[in-house]
């Protein structure tokens, strides 16, 4: 049996924009299907449950234990709910295996790493608490942060850095991490990072970059969603609505440019006629809905937060 305190007290649990992302799916009294990429702890789950009728079905995916387990005790009374410990990459076949050919309600992505994985600090993914290098969402999964820091070679770190962290040192960082090799904890690179680069101006931690990347690359986040979401286009049926909240520019540039890109037709500009089937998205906001000043003053984090909403026609 489960003991409720020892849950609670080990997974904090904050839900960025959850009135607006559940909003987005226009799901009041809906006896269709839903779809929660990632249940985290089930905030966004729990607000949808109770807007649809009790013919309509919710499944949540997650690979994080911890949200596994916190999230099914929080939402166990709901009937209509199915949790699947499995990656929102394996969407398809999840699905296939539910007896579910089309998502016609909608589905939201809730991207990045969760509250309790950034403040626990066993799981490192702080630089401000010392841990191994981790930073793995699936604590099944053999590769860590540790395996590129002490693995990776000068050259593919600096790429890393650069392309998932948008860090402006990375040549030097990557220098002094092959330099200082073995690098076991998150204090030793964290300190590392700080005593490479130079001293400027910013209210931004020296490690803040790096550690994103880090953990972009740890669980591949960017592939995933961009892989995913193509595929999510097509199992979506008509009038089924796709809810993107991300919490960086990267997944906000990939998410605007995929809505973009399937909201007309794909075919080059001088083609006689249209192959690509035309459009299969109507936009349903143009510019990124963000955090009301309210929830900015309870939560301060969801200020780098942005929705992208569009609906499959």
């Amino acid at each position: 049996m489960l003991d409720n305190n020892k849950i609670k007290n080990k997974f904090v649990h904050y839900t960025v924009m959850k009135n607006e992302v559940v909003d987005s799916l226009n799901c009041y009294n809906s006896d269709k299907i839903f779809v929660d990429c990632t249940l985290g702890g089930g905030g966004h789950s729990e607000e949808i449950l109770k807007r649809i009728s009790p013919k309509g079905k919710l499944i949540s995916f997650d690979v994080d234990n911890d949200a596994i387990e916190f999230a099914t005790e929080r939402l166990k009374k709901y009937d209509n709910l199915t949790i699947i410990n499995a990656s929102y990459t394996e969407i398809a076949e999840q699905l296939n295996r539910l007896g579910i050919e089309k998502i016609n309600g909608g589905i939201i992505f809730d991207l990045g790493a969760s509250y309790h994985q950034l403040t626990c600090a066993e799981r490192g993914f702080s630089f401000m608490k010392d841990a191994p290098l981790d930073m793995r969402f699936n604590q099944n999964q053999d590769f860590s942060a540790y395996d590129v820091v002490n693995k990776y070679s000068e050259k593919d770190l600096v790429e890393i850095f650069s392309c998932y962290g948008e860090e402006r040192f990375s040549k030097r960082i990557a220098h002094a991490i092959v330099q200082n090799r073995p690098i076991k904890t998150t204090l030793e690179l964290s300190e590392l990072i700080i005593n490479s680069t130079p001293r400027i101006k910013t209210k931004i931690h020296p490690a803040t970059r790096v550690f994103q990347a880090l953990r972009i690359e740890v669980n591949h986040e960017l592939l995933n969603f961009e892989n995913t979401l193509l595929k999510v286009i097509n199992l979506c049926d008509v009038g089924a609505i796709i809810s993107l909240l991300t919490f960086h520019s990267l997944e906000d540039r990939l998410a605007k440019r995929t809505l973009k890109l399937y909201s007309s037709c794909r075919c080059d500009k001088f083609a006689p006629v249209c192959t690509c089937g035309g459009k299969l998205l109507e936009l349903v906001n143009k510019k990124p809905i963000t955090a009301s000043a309210e929830e900015l003053k309870i939560n301060p984090p969801s200020r780098s937060a942005k929705l992208r909403v569009a609906m499959r026609v």
